[in-house]
């Protein structure tokens, strides 16, 4: 699996759950639909630069994701079309929610973020685990193994799917 494409950059720290998308915008139980409303209270930021239009790599400093537990920030960032998040460092349940719904959530380096903010495009080689920048340098990144297999199955219920034939053979077979 690789990304290739534009990056948005957040030059920031602590962006939390409620910046990312605002409380107000929670009436729903699907995952469409909030994109329209991705940082919406953060007007300082680049999201509706039309430069921006088709990014697909979100970048940002660290503790991205902090604040409250709510699945629907991911939802948000991937209804708005973006497909990784490169951050320092990421909040425990922020993180969890990106990898059971498939968004590639990839911590480097201060230094290599910081390249990465002179950038307007890289590409992320999931399967191997490698930021790529223009310049052919390249950035790895540790992915936990099963998670990264829900990433590549597009989350976990997409994973769990898969398994089922196989739990209810098994299940068969203990009879």
């Amino acid at each position: 699996m690789n990304l290739k494409g534009k990056i948005l950059r957040l030059d920031r720290s602590n962006i939390d759950t409620d910046q990312i998308i605002p409380a107000r915008h929670l009436t729903g139980i699907t995952k469409k639909g909030y994109g329209v409303h991705l940082l919406e209270d953060a007007p300082d930021t680049p999201i509706n630069n039309p430069e921006f239009k088709d990014a697909i790599i979100l970048l940002a400093r660290e503790n991205f994701g902090c604040g409250s537990s709510r699945e629907h920030a991911v939802w948000a960032i991937m209804d708005r079309g973006f497909k990784a998040v490169i951050a320092i460092s990421f909040a425990r349940i922020f993180e969890e929610n990106c990898y059971n719904n498939g968004l590639v959530p990839i911590k480097l380096k201060e230094e290599q973020i910081n390249k990465l903010f002179n950038l307007n495009e890289c590409e992320i080689d999931v399967i191997n685990q490698k930021v790529i920048i223009q310049n052919g340098e390249e950035f790895d990144f540790e992915l936990d193994p099963l998670k990264k297999e829900f990433i590549l199955k597009g989350g976990f219920l997409k994973f769990m799917n898969e398994k089922i034939p196989k739990i209810k053979e098994w299940e068969k077979s203990q009879v």
